[in-house]
This record gives C-alpha cells, sequence and structure tokens, in this order.
C-alpha cells in the first residue's frame, strides 16, 4: 500500500477570508427586520395562494409593511457585498468578481420587490 505523505501548506495560498473593516449600518438589526420582512411576505403570498384578491387589504398591508423593510436589508446586504468583493480583488480577483456578483443579484431582488409592489398597491 502507497503511503500518502502530506504536502506542506504553501504561502502562495490565497485566504480563506478576510476580515470586515467597517460594519454595515443595519449590521445590529439585519435578522431582526428580515425575520418582520419574511413573515409579512409569507403571510401576503399565502393570501394570494389561498384565493385572496391582489387588492385586498391584507395583502396590502403585507407589503407597505414586508417590501421597504426588504429593500432596506437587501440593500445593507448589497454594500456588505460590495465591500466584500473590492476587499478580495487585490488578493483572489475571481472571489471578488463572485461577490460583484451577488451586489447585481441583490439589486434585481430589489427591483423585483418594488415592481411587485407597485403591482399589488395600485390593484
Amino acid at each position: 500500500m502507497p503511503v500518502l505523505d502530506r504536502q506542506p501548506i504553501g504561502h502562495d495560498r490565497a485566504p480563506d477570508r478576510i476580515p470586515e473593516t467597517a460594519p454595515t449600518p443595519l449590521q445590529k438589526h439585519y435578522i431582526n427586520l428580515s425575520a418582520i420582512a419574511l413573515v409579512a411576505g409569507a403571510l401576503a403570498i399565502t393570501a394570494l395562494e389561498t384565493g385572496t384578491p391582489l387588492g385586498s387589504p391584507i395583502v396590502k398591508f403585507c407589503v407597505l409593511i414586508g417590501v421597504p423593510i426588504f429593500v432596506v436589508t437587501t440593500a445593507d446586504a448589497a454594500l456588505k457585498f460590495y465591500r466584500s468583493a473590492w476587499a478580495w480583488m487585490p488578493v483572489d480577483v475571481g472571489r471578488g468578481l463572485f461577490r460583484l456578483t451577488w451586489v447585481a443579484a441583490a439589486l434585481l431582488g430589489i427591483g423585483i420587490a418594488l415592481g411587485a409592489a407597485s403591482i399589488v398597491l395600485t390593484a
């Protein structure tokens, strides 16, 4: 049976993490706010799935509560992704670019949420 020797860890290896230098504005409240948006969204979607009309007060109320919180928390997350991307660029460009795609996805999510909210609120 062959003997498998461990190879030394090279110093040229990229680190797994880069420390965050500044917290985002909502860092302390992010989870609590996200939970509120999640519950509001779940209630609105459940109401729609059970046949409640799009313009009903319960759906509009949930959208009025959930969407602004979702937009603010997603913008906070996008800021964190953006900072992370630029922190990674000097170390590993691939990881930095990948994190920039997270920023794009977060901004797309904000746009979709605002578009859906405008449809619900005008119904």
